[in-house]
């Protein structure tokens, strides 16, 4: 029987369309395709469908679109066999039955690095072989006794167990009792060419700090709120600058109505999508608030344009901020915290151009040359596609 060639890629959860997490999985994908090995994906559907995906569907990658849930009335046998493991495991199932794989590689942007626990024990029990990726972690991902004991199962049937950051894998591994021998650090691509650069004296009156904070917007876990409430403390009232929001999100209202309260409604800038280079070609400083994160691209991005970066010491961040040189790191996600991480460089603001070019020097250092051909490589060495 001839070895299956096809890599099947499932990307959990449901929430967006598309996030940072998507990059990844996806660029590879298209490089696969682009070798000659057939890639299938398992998506959650909505619609439209995010131009990304039409994309991905247009150089031949094959996507099987998930349903949330299926309606008794329009899918009755779906819905009676995905009651047990619900549709995601369902769906799974189906496409990995229909078009046996080389390799799964499965995706998860949600609240800890390893993917639903039966998705790994689906792949276990129909003997495919499966790597995981894990784009994020927090304290709150704890799995209760029985399901840890699960991972562990799990995991050790795993190819690779690969990480973002270090710090989410020490974090995995310490919520489910166990030090993974197949564990592996990987490098999210960005989107800003590695050689860009963005010079200081295009960025206006001089006297006026252009903070950015370039995030979805969702305080539970990129901590805005935290940041507005700093920049309301008193040292900040008679000091010039701005504070501009990138990105989108279906908590906007909610931060607005914070800044409005606190009086900050004409300093709090909601600046909606915009790209790298727009940002640091109009902006000083990175400032990420995270309550958890797992190597943010915001973060890869500003320090590669040569900006200084103000985060929490959180997940990965301070692997590639060394504090005090390339940028300032905050304790914790606290008002306190923020508040003593930007006042330090509010003193040292005058040296920001010098930080952020020492930080551009050390991401270059890190950062692959090409991660997704990196990636691309391992994913066809572990499935035998070489």
């Amino acid at each position: 029987m001839a070895i299956p060639r096809r890599v099947i890629f499932v990307t959990t959860p449901n929430s967006d369309p598309w996030a940072g997490s998507e990059e990844l999985w996806s660029r590879t994908a298209l490089d696969l395709v682009s070798r000659g090995i057939p890639v299938s994906a398992s998506v959650t559907k909505f619609a439209p469908l995010h131009a990304r995906m039409l994309e991905l569907q247009a150089h031949g990658v094959e996507l099987w679109l998930r349903e949330d849930w299926y309606s008794l009335h329009r899918h009755p046998w779906r819905r009676l066999m995905s009651l047990q493991k619900g549709p995601t495991v369902f769906d799974v199932g189906r496409l990995l039955a229909a078009r046996p794989p080389a390799l799964a590689v499965l995706s998860h942007g949600g609240g800890r690095s390893l993917p639903n626990i039966e998705l790994l024990e689906l792949c276990v029990s129909e003997n495919v072989p499966f790597v995981t990726i894990g784009h994020l972690n927090h304290e709150f991902g704890w799995p209760d006794d029985e399901v840890a004991r699960r991972y562990r199962d799990a995991t050790r049937a795993a190819v690779r167990c690969f990480f973002v950051s270090r710090a989410n894998q020490r974090m995995t591994e310490k919520q489910i009792g166990v030090e993974l021998a197949n564990a592996e650090v990987v490098w999210n691509p960005v989107n800003v060419s590695r050689d860009a650069t963005t010079s200081w004296h295009h960025l206006g009156r001089p006297g006026a700090l252009r903070l950015a904070c370039v995030a979805r917007l969702y305080p539970p876990g990129k901590g805005q709120d935290v940041l507005v409430e700093a920049l309301a403390s008193p040292p900040w009232a008679g000091r010039a600058w701005k504070l501009y929001l990138y990105g989108e999100g279906q908590m906007r209202e909610g931060l607005q109505r914070l800044a409005t309260r606190l009086g900050l409604a004409d300093r709090v800038v909601f600046a909606g999508f915009r790209s790298v280079e727009e940002i640091w070609s109009a902006n000083h400083v990175l400032v990420m608030p995270s309550r958890f994160e797992g190597l943010p691209l915001a973060m890869v991005e500003a320090m590669l344009c040569a900006r200084p970066v103000v985060a929490t010491d959180v997940a990965g961040h301070a692997e590639i901020i060394e504090d005090g040189v390339t940028g300032f790191l905050a304790e914790a996600p606290t008002v306190g915290s923020i508040s003593a991480a930007l006042e330090r460089f509010w003193e040292r603001r005058h040296e920001a151009e010098d930080i952020g070019k020492a930080g551009s020097r050390k991401i270059r250092q890190l950062l692959p040359a090409d991660p997704v051909g990196v990636f691309s490589s391992k994913l066809r060495s572990l499935a035998g596609l070489d």
